[in-house]
């Protein structure tokens, strides 16, 4: 317990490093581990909640935080950049959804299927949020570059103000099924090898004393990863790598924690957990870092890009084509994990070699 203690607190002092000595390289060295550390501590913390107050509220935590990071990670660069970030929020939310999609929901699957076999889960809730997440996606992401009424992949105000509401109505809406209607939909299976199940849960100090710590550590996951944002974005320029790959690596940053949350409980046969939490983060990442980003762009006048291209489309379909196939049955083996991983490395190769 003692490390995840002084993990936040070690990241909040890198992180005041980096602010009282910019751009010192020692600094920007310190900064990468400690960030791993937040990330962990991040987790454990919200886990020990997620224990105290049951599932699937306790996914909804971590979900819900690591948007927060995401929502603020974007809004930065957005007002720091101006018109050459117009299509960050577009590439980090389309990373968001293709990185949670087939990278997580993949390798949770494949570790699940090589250490269980098969395992099972809730369709009647994890494929209605698949359902919503799709309709999001297409709503964001795809419709902007069909529509008319202002040039490129854009909406107009009243488009985009029109998007932002129906995107928060429709995560409100999944979140009310997850945790209070159909709360059972979202329940994993208990299993023997997560010991964790079984154990008490912790005092109500202890979780209140995990909740301070969990902002702490994402109060320096947010700090840190825009400390170290120059960098990648100088390092990107370098390489002469396209500029949606700053995207994905805030969204890899962001994903961090959610990532190794999930695969712990795919290890710990209890997939449903892991879905829960790919599905909510990903409905999060668009049900409320976009309303954050069209209301920022409508009231200071940011310009922003949301459509994305003819073959991220096709990719983008095709990821919800197969996530639909995967969780048809309720059961999951190995092949259907590797089927979403080749995919998401088509992801990442397309976006380096387009």
């Amino acid at each position: 317990m003692i490390p995840f203690i002084l993990l936040p607190l070690a990241g909040l002092a890198v992180l005041a490093g980096g602010v009282l000595l910019p751009g010192n390289g020692w600094v920007l060295l310190a900064c990468v581990p400690a960030l791993l550390g937040a990330v962990l501590a991040s987790v454990h913390h919200a886990e020990v909640i997620a224990h105290r107050v049951g599932e699937p509220l306790g996914t909804l935590v971590l979900a819900l935080a690591v948007t927060v990071i995401e929502a603020a990670l974007v809004l930065s660069i957005m007002l720091a950049g101006g018109a050459n970030s117009a299509a960050v929020p577009r590439d980090t939310v389309y990373s968001a959804v293709m990185i949670i999609c087939n990278g997580v929901v993949g390798v949770c699957i494949l570790v699940g299927g090589i250490r269980h076999r098969e395992q099972s889960f809730r369709i009647e809730g994890t494929g209605s949020g698949l359902a919503a997440l799709a309709a999001l996606s297409a709503l964001v992401l795809i419709v902007p570059t069909f529509t008319t009424s202002s040039p490129g992949a854009t909406y107009t105000n009243s488009q985009l103000v029109f998007v932002a509401l129906s995107s928060l109505a429709l995560w409100a809406i999944f979140v009310f099924i997850q945790t209070v209607r159909h709360r059972d939909y979202f329940l994993p299976t208990t299993s023997p090898d997560d010991e964790s199940v079984h154990a008490p849960p912790p005092t109500l100090g202890a979780t209140w004393a995990s909740a301070g710590l969990l902002l702490l550590a994402l109060v320096a996951v947010v700090g840190l990863a825009k400390l170290l944002s120059p960098t990648l974005e100088r390092l990107v320029a370098h390489w002469e790598a396209p500029q949606a790959v700053v995207g994905i690596l805030i969204a890899m940053i962001v994903l961090l924690p959610e990532t190794w949350a999930a695969l712990r409980a795919a290890r710990a046969d209890r997939l449903q957990t892991s879905l829960n939490l790919a599905i909510g983060s990903a409905m999060a990442s668009i049900g409320l870092t976009v309303p954050v980003v069209a209301a920022a762009s409508v009231w200071l006048g940011l310009p922003l890009t949301l459509g994305i291209e003819s073959k991220d489309i096709a990719l983008l379909a095709l990821t919800f084509v197969v996530g639909s196939i995967t969780l048809a049955t309720g059961r999951t083996n190995m092949l259907q994990g590797a089927i979403h991983l080749v995919i998401f490395a088509a992801f990442l190769f397309l976006t380096l070699v387009p």
